[in-house]
């Protein structure tokens, strides 16, 4: 700790390891994507964000970072919610550029298929700089939004395996990412589906039909007679209510 001019200068080292910890730690408790529950699938959680595994990835590597409170739309952020879901958005950015772009983990293509050459200036090996990245909200409906939970996409690009094919504007990924491929929610729909029918069956089936009645052999009741079925169902149910009084129930 320093002192300087007789106050305390907090000691920045202790801050950021709090936070790194916080950022790094596992959830604590049930987290909903939506209506769907998905703790299995986060790896990280922060102050107001959680991260987690993609159901049906587009790309190896294409994960979400979800606020933690269930916003709908971008705009309704908090701006201490914004700030930390795009910190933790460069943190999962430098984690999948450790584990994707470093050279252990890229295979040994050529670095002028891309257009580079090896030299003194080439990015670090396993830093963000040395692939790229497709970071996208779908915000509402009309923009293609599944699950009505404010995610942003990150989708690591490998130079040399999953990057995008070609110079020049236009990338496939846009287009899976609008298609039933990028449908986040329908997936996890899907799955909750699937967890359901393990435990009650499938959906019945109709069935038991009765046996044909021609309209010849149906006669039509009279009033008096329908009103004293009805007289007998009220006694019914009211013979029912005072035994469930006089029982307690």
């Amino acid at each position: 700790m320093f002192r300087r001019g007789g106050s305390t200068i907090l000691n920045f080292t202790v801050t950021s390891a709090v936070l790194k910890r916080n950022m790094s730690s596992g959830p604590a408790g049930p987290i909903y994507f939506g209506p769907f529950e998905v703790t299995p699938q986060v790896f990280l959680t922060t102050t107001h964000s959680f991260a987690l595994v993609n159901l049906k990835p587009l790309l190896p590597g294409h994960v979400l970072i979800c606020p933690r409170k269930p916003h709908r739309r971008l705009t309704d952020l908090t701006a201490p919610e914004l700030t930390d879901l795009f910190q933790a958005v460069q943190r999962v950015q430098r984690m999948l550029a450790r584990h994707y772009f470093s050279s252990s983990a890229t295979s040994n293509s050529s670095s002028e298929q891309n257009g580079t050459k090896d030299d003194k200036d080439a990015p670090a090996d396993g830093s963000p700089e040395a692939g790229s990245f497709n970071i996208a909200i779908q915000d509402g409906v009309e923009a293609g939004q599944t699950v009505s939970h404010v995610h942003v996409h990150v989708i690591p690009r490998i130079r040399g395996a999953t990057a995008k094919e070609g110079p020049g504007p236009g990338d496939q990924i846009y287009e899976s990412m609008a298609a039933e491929e990028g449908n986040v929610g329908g997936a996890l729909w899907d799955r909750e589906v699937k967890k359901l029918r393990s435990k009650i069956g499938d959906r019945p089936k109709p069935g038991g039909s009765f046996p044909s009645i021609e309209d010849s052999e149906r006669h039509p009741r009279s009033a008096e007679e329908m009103e004293a079925e009805a007289k007998l169902f009220r006694s019914v149910l009211k013979q029912m209510g005072d035994a469930e009084s006089g029982s307690g129930q």
